[in-house]
């Protein structure tokens, strides 16, 4: 601006306007070349969403460490109702749980979410490549049958809702609790739920009506109902289908009809599913293993030979082996059966035991297991070491038996309780 006055000055050196002037007079032509178009809200059409740039800090009270609380907001186009929810980032997983918390908040969803261009939604936005999602957001908006439209980069008024909503929520929210301590975000949400409430019902001058008042009338008869489930959380992933016709997935492997052996398939998954796609046809669904080596294997994926090979062994053979050792050996095989979510994945394991009994005897194996029970002993490795060790025959001194150091510092016995 000085440099334009400067040589405003030097163009009019005989009759120009002192300097307020000429800045006041510059601001009125700019506005009458570029006025501001008013955007119009429709009802029950977009929500608004973006972190204010404040935090509030969450104190861990064993460590004194503080972590700095994110703030999400979400503001509905025409009425400006208002939600604010508090999580410890901005990753994706908490960037879309607070999304699921606003629509069960609003009771509905509008037609068009309009996020600003945050990883966790947008990979990219421009004119060149145009709009390309992250895939879990994608998602989300597909489950509550929502488009999309990321605010244009650079372009504040396409997210200028949003930057009022956060404003507001700075003043009569953030501000009123900037001396408070908290210690979870649980706290923080607590003591956010009740001054949003008086946020939205605060009457707002131009309108002479609250924020929730102006929902009831815009807003909310226009949402989308929303689906009879809340989303859930949702990755990711391209896998190879191995030559045992399984993929990989955080240390767990499941199954896929063999047919699809050494192809890329797409993986879906939350912490209750697993989804494996073929060129986005749904070849299988295991429920998600939590266990490290766990394995699920449907039947119906194996080859033929495969299915009468497992047929043939199946959990009654190993219970009556079992029997045939004595009733440790017995109890021990049920108690391997409850603890897995697929009986053959079991079978390798407790061939390796039961076959300890060709080298032991059965009378030594069974009193080995009836020990293992007793210790909550699993691993194999563990089992052939107290049979090796004969610790079964120790006698108990107290009630207790005296176990050696060498046997549970095998470390075999961390992997898991079944998966050898």
């Amino acid at each position: 601006m000085s440099l334009l006055y400067e040589e405003y000055k030097e163009a009019n050196p005989n009759n120009y306007y002192g300097s307020t002037q000429f800045r006041e007079y510059y601001s009125k032509f700019l506005n009458k070349i570029n006025p501001s178009m008013k955007q119009v809200h429709i009802s029950g059409e977009k929500v608004f969403v973006d972190y204010s740039g404040l935090s509030i800090p969450i104190v861990n009270q064993r460590s004194g460490e503080i972590t700095k609380a994110q703030i999400f907001v979400a503001v509905l186009g025409a009425s400006g109702y208002t939600f604010v929810h508090a999580t410890y980032s901005q990753k994706q997983r908490d960037f879309i749980l607070s999304h699921t918390l606003a629509y069960d908040f609003f009771g509905g969803t509008p037609l068009i979410v309009v996020p600003d261009n945050l990883k966790s939604a947008v990979i990219k936005n421009s004119k060149k490549d145009g709009i390309v999602l992250n895939e879990s957001y994608a998602a989300l908006a597909k489950h509550y049958n929502m488009a999309v439209s990321p605010a244009r980069p650079y372009k504040p008024k396409d997210k200028s809702k949003v930057e009022q909503g956060v404003q507001g929520i700075q003043r009569w929210i953030l501000a009123v609790l900037r001396h408070q301590t908290f210690f979870s975000v649980d706290e923080l949400n607590d003591a956010i739920s009740l001054l949003l409430d008086k946020y939205n019902a605060k009457i707002v001058k131009r309108f002479s009506k609250s924020r929730f008042e102006m929902f009831l009338e815009l807003d909310k008869p226009f949402l989308q109902s929303l689906p009879n489930e809340r989303y859930i959380y949702k990755e990711f992933k391209e896998a190879t289908v191995s030559q045992s016709y399984h993929i990989f997935l955080e240390g767990c492997e499941y199954s896929v009809p063999y047919k699809y052996l050494g192809l890329k398939v797409f993986v879906s998954y939350s912490s209750r599913s697993v989804e494996i796609f073929y060129k986005g046809v749904r070849i299988a669904i295991h429920p998600k293993l939590h266990f490290a080596g766990a394995v699920s294997t449907l039947n119906e994926h194996m080859p033929t030979n495969h299915q009468y090979a497992n047929e043939k062994i199946n959990p009654g053979r190993f219970l009556n082996w079992a029997n045939n050792i004595g009733i440790n050996s017995l109890q021990w095989v049920k108690n391997e059966f409850k603890i897995v979510t697929h009986a053959p994945n079991a079978y390798r394991k407790l061939n390796a035991v039961l076959n300890l009994a060709k080298i032991y005897g059965n009378k030594d194996l069974d009193l080995a297991l009836e020990y293992a029970l007793d210790n909550n002993v699993t691993a194999t490795a563990s089992i052939k070491s107290i049979l090796d060790k004969k610790i079964y025959l120790q006698k108990p001194v107290n009630n207790t038996t005296t176990v050696t150091v060498e046997l549970f510092n095998n470390h075999e016995n961390l992997r898991g309780n079944i998966y050898e």
